[in-house]
Order: structure tokens, then sequence, then C-alpha cells
């Protein structure tokens, strides 16, 4: 069911049974269907997108408790909800390996999160674009072209998902991060690299000027 086939839910109803949704299909297209039930919220957090937090919440007597996995609203109105949503796939990787892999006990980011990641189709970076390292204490990552999370996002997207609420304090900034970077493409090779635009580019391959995508 879509979101805008509720026309009477709140505001709360419209934006957490999104994110509820999104996780659980993540879980089922990426993960099998492994992961367990997680507490998905919005939080503000510094220099962030999103974090994971295991065994963060528990039930008042203690009989049970979930882990958290948290997106950080701020950034909701620049990007788009295809990146929206990769951050949520990276932090439910921390899930799988919290859960079904092995807890690091140091590197955050270290070798069997980074071999996940490429597995589900998001390739981590410490500068959010190629060629940045996969491993280390603060790695993000950029989406694999026709990769397993693009495909499945597209799915998603296809079936009318949407996040329908963004900080008005951020609106408006959409347009000149857009702006900020451009995406080139070798007309020989088919190498991309991402600039300012406007610039001249050429592949360090071909020696052929790059066209802007």
């Amino acid at each position: 069911m879509t979101d805008h086939a509720l026309p009477s839910m709140t505001p709360t109803g419209h934006t957490y049974t999104a994110l509820d949704r999104a996780y659980a299909f993540f879980n089922s297209k990426l993960f099998g269907g492994e992961l367990p039930c997680c507490l998905v919220t919005l939080q503000r957090k510094a220099k962030s997108y999103g974090y994971f937090a295991g065994n963060r919440f528990a039930t008042r007597d203690g009989s049970q408790t979930t882990d958290e996995i948290a997106l950080n609203p701020n950034h909701f109105a620049c990007r788009t909800i295809e990146e929206i949503l990769s951050t949520l796939v990276h932090e439910m990787v921390h899930l799988w390996q919290y859960r079904l892999g092995t807890p690091p006990k140091s590197a955050y980011h270290n070798c069997e999160w980074a071999n996940k990641m490429l597995e589900v189709g998001l390739i981590p970076s410490t500068t959010g674009e190629p060629g940045g390292k996969q491993t280390g204490t603060k790695v993000s990552h950029y989406i694999e072209e026709s990769g397993r999370y693009e495909q499945a996002v597209r799915e998603l997207l296809g079936d009318g998902f949407t996040l329908a609420y963004a900080d008005v304090l951020q609106t408006g900034t959409r347009e000149k991060k857009a702006a900020s970077k451009t995406k080139y493409t070798c007309g020989e090779c088919g190498a991309n690299a991402w600039a300012k635009p406007g610039i001249l580019l050429t592949c360090g391959e071909c020696d052929n000027p790059m066209d802007e995508a």
C-alpha cells in the first residue's frame, strides 16, 4: 500500500510507516530477510547522515531489546530519496554485522562490513566518491551503478514509495548541492568522474575529452 493511498494518516504515521516499509523491503531484497526487526528513528547528529546502535532500546520490564538505526532528517531536503535510503541500507549492513557477522572490536568500518556493502550494491568510500578508502573510522559510500541496491530502490520508488516530509530549514539547498557536482563520462572507455559543472576534463586512460552525462 502506497503512502498517497492513506490521506488521513498523520505526519508521524506517514514518516515512520514509510521507514518501516523501506526497512522490510530492503531486508527482503538485499539481506534475504535475515535481519531482525529494529527501531528506525530520526535523530539529528552533527556531521552524520545516520548511525547504528546495537541493543539501544529495551522494554520496560527488560524482557526484550532491539537495535536502533537512526537517520538524520537535517539532510532529507538536500538529498534524493535514493541517497537517503542508501544510508538506511548502510546502517542495515552494520546491523547485519552486529547480529550475523563478527562485531568489530576497533575499526567500525572493517573489511567484513565493506565486503557486505559491496555485496548489496553500495561502494564504501572515505570520501563518498570513487577513489576513497573502503575501511576506516569514518566511511561513507556511493551507489554502485546498476548494482543490487540501485535496482532495488528503483523497484521501491516505482511502487509509489516516498518520504513525505523534509526539514523546512533545509528546503532549497537541494539545488545548490546538485549544481556543485556533475558527472562526466568518457565516450571511448566509459570511465566516469565527478567535478564542478562546466569544466574541461580529460580521461586519464584514453586521453579523450570527457562529456557531461
